[in-house]
């Protein structure tokens, strides 16, 4: 990727690059909406991801294009506006650039600005994460700004929070940020904390993509977000991540049938998490496993954002040969399911996933095998 988005620079900028960077994509792996009630969440980096290229300009005009087939954008340094419809894909980048601006760091006046990725869209991997980080490594180079990895974190996350108004967590950035192969990155959302997780021999992961829909600007993500603040208020909490199962069992009836469901999900899920980091350092896979599907099903049944298309893979790939274990991965309400294999899963396997559900919903799809990457980086020429 990186001499094939220098030549599209060229390309279309007619000029060489000055930075280039590369953020990978990610896998939730545990801790399916954790991250934003203080609780604890895994990921994986993965092999697939963003790249960004920029060269710095004079004028104060800040050109944006990207080869996923939305429209330049052009902006300018005396004006920060948020675009809408096609064009707001820019919105992540330019959020960036207001994060930045805003914690007294300096940020390049004019520019041209490329990204490419080979995430495929609306599959939960996170690009927008991906596309914060690796502009906010070119914009620091470009004016010479130090920036730690944990800030780099709080600043994408800023960008998505405030600018583009997703109130997502720390999972996406925290884990394209310290990603490192062959692990997991382990984190605990209200320090923020960051570790990683050996993987054991073995493992393996598939990404089945179902391309329906999962566009979290929309107001799904942010309504259960909202819904898990109210539980946390009734219980009389700041996080849920501050109860424990054993008190949410003697009081989640003074609290409503909604608020109970989401907080339900929150508090076993933030146990679950722990009990994988434990399984994975034993090499207990298949108690992993049946972990991912239980988070799965909780998913499923409590917080509500599978979907048939999600709960039919999940169905299917449990009880297959090899698969330790599937669940949704990302914020759900469509997009793709992760499986947990051995590394005797193989093609021929996915394909008879894919091939029921085709018999099942007439489409057909993507089946993805990826493999666990290094976080976030500058690319040295």
């Amino acid at each position: 990727m990186n001499a094939a988005i220098r030549q599209k620079f060229r390309a279309t900028f007619s000029r060489e690059p000055e930075f280039v960077a590369r953020a990978p994509g990610r896998i939730e792996f545990m801790g399916n909406h954790t991250d934003y009630n203080g609780g604890t969440v895994l990921g994986a980096a993965i092999d697939r991801g963003v790249w960004v290229a920029l060269a710095r300009r004079e004028d104060g005009v800040r050109e944006l294009a990207t080869d996923q087939g939305r429209p330049r954008v052009t902006a300018r340094a005396n004006r920060l506006e948020k675009f809408s419809g096609p064009s707001s894909w820019a919105n992540y980048p330019l959020g960036v650039l207001a994060a930045l601006a805003g914690s007294g760091r300096r940020v390049p006046a004019g520019f041209d600005f490329l990204a490419m990725s080979d995430l495929p869209a609306g599959a939960g991997l996170s690009s927008s994460a991906a596309i914060e980080l690796a502009a906010a490594l070119v914009f620091a180079a470009a004016t010479d700004e130090r920036v730690e990895r944990e800030t780099l974190v709080k600043l994408a996350r800023h960008a998505e929070n405030n600018f583009v108004g997703v109130p997502c967590g720390l999972l996406d950035q925290g884990v394209s940020a310290f990603g490192k192969k062959e692990h997991l990155v382990f984190i605990d959302c209200r320090g923020p904390r960051f570790g990683t997780v050996p993987l054991p021999s073995g493992v393996n992961f598939w990404i089945f993509n179902t391309h329906t829909k999962h566009a979290l600007v929309d107001g799904l993500y942010a309504a259960r977000h909202r819904e898990c603040l109210t539980a946390a208020q009734a219980l009389g909490v700041e996080w849920l991540a501050d109860v424990s199962p054993g008190q949410f069992a003697l009081v989640q009836k003074n609290i409503g049938a909604v608020a109970a469901k989401r907080a339900r999900h929150v508090v076993d899920e933030i146990v679950r998490v722990g009990s994988a980091t434990a399984g994975l350092r034993a090499g207990d896979l298949a108690a992993v496993g049946r972990l991912l599907t239980a988070s799965h099903r909780s998913s499923q049944n409590f917080f509500e954002n599978s979907t048939a298309e999600l709960d039919f893979l999940v169905d299917t790939l449990e009880p297959a040969e090899h698969v330790f274990g599937a669940r949704l991965t990302g914020g759900g309400f469509g997009g793709a399911v992760m499986a947990m294999t051995s590394g005797s899963f193989s093609e021929s396997g996915a394909r008879e996933i894919a091939a029921a559900y085709e018999r099942k919903f007439a489409a057909s799809p993507d089946v993805l095998r990826l493999q666990t990457a290094d976080g976030a980086e500058l690319i040295r020429t």
